[in-house]
């Protein structure tokens, strides 16, 4: 990556992003050195101006900046660190720097399958021993698209009774692989959205 150090005197700033929820964390700046071992860790480095030497960000609260990707701007003198915090940010311990909330499952409706799509992104990038969505992944295109296949019957069929709890359960569970089909496909919530857009302006 071709980033221009030398505007700052060897330090440029760099904006750390919840990779999943998309909140801004916090400002640090990085050097080269910084930079590399950012890069080579995978945790979020910075170079302190106050104490002229590098920290790596949760060396002493544990809570790390796991990183997930470095974007430059477009002057090649900023950047970008998308990451995953293992813990509250700021040393005040606020989720982030800026005093917002940063718990995603707080988040209001739509906002809510948004994160969702996020993590299930998350995990196929970064595959989690264990994980259902992961195994899923695994199986490939032909079990994730049986299993939503499957929930929508199982929806169908709930529907057809009166217990409001069982139905909705049925319809999270079909929302869930829903988006995990989109995962894999490459697609996302944004891209059928356009799509009803463009039906709805007829």
């Amino acid at each position: 990556m071709d980033i221009d150090f030398s505007k700052g005197n060897g330090l440029v700033p760099a904006i750390v992003q919840d990779a999943v929820t998309g909140k801004v964390l916090m400002l640090g700046y990085m050097n080269e050195e910084s930079y590399q071992i950012t890069k080579e860790k995978g945790l979020v480095t910075f170079f302190s101006r106050s104490r002229n030497k590098l920290w790596t960000k949760g060396e002493t609260s544990g809570n790390y900046l796991k990183l997930r990707e470095i974007l430059v701007d477009c002057d090649k003198d900023t950047l970008l660190v998308k990451a995953i915090p293992s813990g509250p940010v700021c040393h005040t311990g606020s989720d982030t720097c800026f005093g917002e909330n940063n718990d995603p499952k707080e988040a209001e409706g739509e906002n809510f399958l948004f994160y969702l799509q996020g993590v299930i992104e998350d995990r196929k990038a970064h595959p989690q021993e264990g994980s259902y969505t992961n195994k899923l992944f695994t199986r490939g295109i032909n079990r994730i698209a049986q299993k939503v296949g499957e929930e929508a019957t199982e929806l169908v069929i709930e529907s057809k009774d009166d217990n409001r709890e069982l139905f909705l359960g049925e319809a999270a569970d079909l929302m869930y692989h829903y988006l995990v089909l989109l995962v894999q496909k490459e697609c996302s919530l944004s891209d059928v959205i356009d799509v009803l857009k463009s039906r709805h302006k007829r």
